[in-house]
Formats: C-alpha cells, structure tokens, sequence
C-alpha cells in the first residue's frame, strides 16, 4: 500500500447521500477475480445519465470525491473500495460513513474525512473549479480560498495511511520480534516443537484406517 500524507487536487462535487456498494460497483462486476479494471464498471448507473458528474470533463481524474450521509451504505463488499480506487479515487469526503466501507477504504489506502454538512456544501462548491488538498499531518481540508476543516481520524488508522501499512505489512514490520519468538519457542515449550511430527504420524495412519 503506497504511503498517504497529502491528497491534493481536483474533486468531483456530487454530494448524493445514502450512496450504496451497489451504486459504487454493480453486483455484476463481482465475477472478477482482479482488482485491475473495476473502475470502468464504478457508478455505472450513474454514468448512464446523460451530463452526469463522473463524465464531466472539468473534473476527470480526480482523486477526492466529495459525497454525503452515509456513503457506502448495502453490502460489505470490498470491491467498491477497489473499484473507487482502480478509478483514482484517494480520498472520499462526507458528512458520514458505513463502518464496514469505511474499513474497507482504510485497508485499501483510501482516506475517509468526515465533515459536517456546512463544510460539504462549501467544498462541493470550491471543487467545481478549484483544487482541494487533504493533509493527514495537519488533519485539515483546506482550499486556495483559505477555507480550513479539521478532521479527526482513528490514530491508528491514520499512521497506517501515512507509513503504506495494511494488514501484511503491519506483520512484516514485526519480523525481528516473531522470529525471535519463534526461535526461543523450541526451547520454552518443545512439545509444540514436536506437533508438526504428531500431526505428520496422525495423517498417515489416518491413511490407513
């Protein structure tokens, strides 16, 4: 997971509410055993209106998206993390979120901000022609306006964001101490030493019955 420190740049100001995993990533765009391509098939429905937001040339490519209440709402598929993602998506800013998308955003490197409605509106209005910028050092959403938010983020979270770390790097950072803990463990406790032996001999004679 690449490290987040800054999100900065164009946003797309929609501010739909209520928006669900199904309205991110269709249930037919589940079959794929890959991450790569699934931001062709996010917001589908939504695409398929004519002058819609996500085809409008001002805001294309935009790594922030601006939503409201309780985005990513429905199922706990991770794929509409991942398709948010596959389409440049880096940030999603909103009055409040799914607990289940909002971990599904966090293991997949995107920052959730939440803001109070005020602050919504006036982003939605700033990122029809402006940049935003989202700084997790400061915990600020700022604009060339001089508008300034401040946000709070699980600490934990947030040191994931900014080190790159997901589940599996959390665990390689912790080499040193598990390989120590497992080179003493023989010694401590040697008949778990044995179990793979025990377990070996089990299978076998189960083999055999």
């Amino acid at each position: 997971m690449e490290p987040v420190t800054r999100v900065s740049g164009g946003a797309y100001p929609w501010g739909a509410k209520n928006v669900d995993t199904d309205v991110i990533i269709p249930a037919h765009w589940l079959k794929t055993i890959t991450r790569a391509g699934l931001g062709k098939g996010a917001f589908e429905t939504v695409r398929a209106e004519p002058g819609n937001i996500f085809d409008d040339p001002r805001h294309a490519g935009s790594p922030i998206l601006i939503a409201g209440d309780n985005f990513g709402c429905g199922s706990s598929r991770e794929h509409a993390a991942w398709a948010l993602g596959d389409m440049g998506i880096k940030a999603v800013i909103a009055p409040s979120f799914s607990d289940i998308f909002s971990g599904n955003a966090f293991k997949n490197g995107i920052v959730t901000v939440v803001l109070p409605q005020e602050a919504i509106d006036r982003l939605i209005e700033v990122a029809q022609d402006q940049p935003i910028t989202i700084d997790l050092e400061t915990m600020t959403v700022t604009t060339p306006f001089q508008d300034r938010f401040t946000f709070t983020l699980d600490p934990f979270r947030r040191q994931c964001l900014m080190q790159g770390l997901d589940e599996i790097g959390l665990t390689l950072a912790q080499d040193t101490a598990i390989s120590k803990f497992e080179s003493g463990l023989a010694t401590r406790r040697p008949w778990i030493a044995r179990e793979s032996g025990y377990a070996s001999i089990a299978v076998e004679g189960a083999g055999r019955t």
